[in-house]
């Protein structure tokens, strides 16, 4: 049956999402081990269908400092994707990469900024990648945007994006474990209502 509203999906249909949202985050974090050349392990997935004030809750607080890499999707599937992380998340990923020390956002150099924003692209498109192989979609994605500003700014480009068609939006959270420290790390996976409604269908729910 068709939905209108993200809040429509039934628990069948709900449960499917979220295994596919946590075999995504499992195939970006392998594609962070090969970029970091060491193992790198996540907690389980936590999948969920949040409101606006509901993922900042769950992220930390709308005046809180992070970053994001955005890509737009086009194709068989329409919508947004968005990586965010806080600056323990980049300070330590900049430190394996780089061997420098920043302490904050503010402290970062183009350098830093340009390597955030391509793990952002990397984990982006792994989870994209075994997100169509797993529906049977074909998949295109922009050349990708990034930023640092608070949360509750950023997490407006969605609302705004979709907010016609839903104040709802698809968030999933996984700790990456890296040399047994834990990184948090979020990924917001927005299907219009029409491209989850395509996802559904594909899978037979």
């Amino acid at each position: 049956m068709k939905i209108n509203r993200y809040e429509d999906m039934n628990l069948q249909e709900l449960d499917v999402m979220k295994e596919i949202g946590s075999i995504g985050t499992s195939h970006a974090a392998t594609a962070l081990s090969q970029l970091l050349q060491r193992e790198v392990r996540i907690t389980i997935p936590k999948v969920k269908i949040l409101g606006y004030n509901g993922a900042v809750k769950r992220i930390g607080n709308e005046e809180e400092i992070v970053g994001a890499t955005l890509v737009q999707m086009s194709g068989d599937l329409n919508g947004l994707m968005l990586f965010l992380y806080d600056r323990h998340f980049a300070k330590r990923l900049l430190k394996k990469l780089l061997e420098k020390d920043y302490e904050d956002f503010h402290a970062m150099d183009d350098m830093a900024f340009s390597a955030l924003k391509e793990v952002g692209n990397i984990i982006i498109c792994s989870y994209i990648n075994a997100f169509s192989t797993l529906v049977g979609v074909d998949i295109n994605l922009s050349v990708p945007s990034s930023t640092v500003n608070m949360l509750g700014g950023i997490l407006t480009v969605p609302m705004v994006e979709f907010g016609y068609e839903t104040d709802k939006l698809m968030y999933c959270n996984a700790d990456f474990l890296v040399d047994g420290k834990s990184i948090p790390s979020w990924l917001l996976m927005l299907p219009d209502i029409d491209s989850l409604n395509t996802i559904l269908g594909k899978l037979g729910v």
